[in-house]
């Protein structure tokens, strides 16, 4: 049964009525597609509700104006689904993935998954796509027949894929993976449920991950310069800002900063996004794929950048790289945010007593890498506040992140 206000899909798309199923089968919704259900039960998680307070550049409190894990979600979860509707992939799988893509993310950014990778490396480390499917298959306990969200197969695969294939055509790992080898998270649930780490994911999932790209180069540009780390004129360093600049310029000469700088930043939105539609439908046409299965099994993803803005891309994340993420003022924060959940790894898996008791029960420090485990699962778990709020009631001194 088809649900009302269906969108047209091109042969390629993923067929929500054509789902491979759930790993725990569930009769049809007689109102929502099946990737439309994941969507809903996404966005209703706990661990969705928690990117809120969760950093993406900046602590939360510094101000109500920057991104949140919750609002870069949120904007991805709108590229996603513009990128898709142009390309004729499915909206609400796109969407889907989007807002999927971040679920297990640290507090405290990138620096919480990086100490946590570090604790967590004789255990076989820590890495938020494995998190993700950890949360979305285990940690998440809502529903009174399994563990988990149980989302569709093609939303887990997108969700573990969405950056390309994990395993190349002999068995081994790619590229990302070479050094240290498919985080265990993904095998063991792989060896349930069989993603095919071998290949692409679909469109959909590649349209969420450029999605991901786009957005992080709009926002943190914006941020970037309500926080002061650098100025508007110094963005001209990038030949393809400095081209919308002048832009810009010559169209409204007089310009409010503020004005200015939301013009600048809804520009690179609108390019890139042109950019990768025009691409994608190169890219299409090409392969002529007759399914979604055709995109999987493509020797490049379908959806992607034109050469000229794989630079231009790659331009703005040089600049953001030396000027925003490296800058003494976030650096500063980002050394005190280390101290803290290090001190609360090495205090919960020593103490495992002072976790709740939802956290410590069955474990024994006996069984220590399921305790490291469950001790990574706990503090990745956290909003920035809540590590904070931990932090001070087990140490005498907590760092002021500011």
């Amino acid at each position: 049964m088809r649900s009302f206000g269906e969108r047209w899909r091109a042969p390629y798309a993923c067929d929500p009525w054509e789902t491979r199923g759930r790993l725990y089968p569930e009769a049809v919704s007689p109102t929502r597609s099946e990737f439309q259900r994941d969507r809903d039960r996404i966005i209703h998680s706990t661990a969705f509700r928690r990117l809120k307070h969760k950093t993406q550049v900046f602590v939360y409190h510094e101000g109500d104006h920057y991104r949140t894990r919750l609002t870069h979600t949120i904007e991805v979860g709108q590229i996603a689904r513009a990128l898709a509707r142009s390309l004729g992939l499915d909206e609400d799988l796109a969407e889907a993935l989007a807002l999927s893509h971040d679920l297990g993310h640290t507090p405290f950014g990138h620096t919480g998954e990086d100490v946590l990778d570090a604790c967590m490396a004789d255990f076989g480390g820590f890495d938020h796509n494995a998190q993700a499917l950890r949360i979305v298959t285990r940690l998440e306990r809502r529903y009174a027949a399994y563990d988990g969200l149980n989302l569709a197969w093609e939303t887990l695969e997108g969700l573990v894929k969405h950056n390309g294939p994990l395993l190349d055509g002999s068995g081994r790992p790619t590229l990302r993976y070479t050094e240290r080898g498919v985080p265990l998270a993904i095998l063991e649930y792989n060896a349930v449920q069989d993603l095919e780490l071998g290949t692409h994911a679909g469109g959909e999932a590649q349209a969420a991950a450029i999605a991901d790209d786009i957005a992080y180069d709009s926002h943190d540009i914006d941020d970037g310069l309500r926080a002061g780390l650098f100025q508007i004129e110094e963005l001209r360093e990038v030949p393809f800002l400095d081209e919308l600049l002048r832009e810009i310029d010559e169209s409204y000469p007089r310009l409010e900063l503020s004005r200015r700088i939301h013009e600048l930043t809804r520009r690179v939105i609108t390019r890139f996004v042109e950019d990768v539609v025009r691409e994608g439908e190169r890219r299409l046409e090409a392969l002529d794929p007759g399914s979604a299965k055709a995109i999987r099994g493509a020797a490049e993803p379908v959806i992607s950048f034109s050469k000229a803005m794989r630079e231009a891309d790659a331009s703005i994340k040089r600049f953001l790289y030396a000027r925003m993420y490296r800058h003494p003022s976030v650096m500063s924060v980002r050394r005190k945010a280390d101290d803290i959940v290090r001190d609360l790894f090495g205090r919960f898996k020593a103490e495992p007593e002072t976790m709740p008791e939802e956290w410590r029960a069955g474990l024994t420090k006996d069984d220590e890498p399921r305790l490291a485990r469950r001790v990574a699962d706990y503090i990745a778990g956290m909003t920035d506040g809540y590590a904070i709020l931990e932090h001070r009631r087990l140490f005498d001194v907590t760092p002021e992140l500011r």
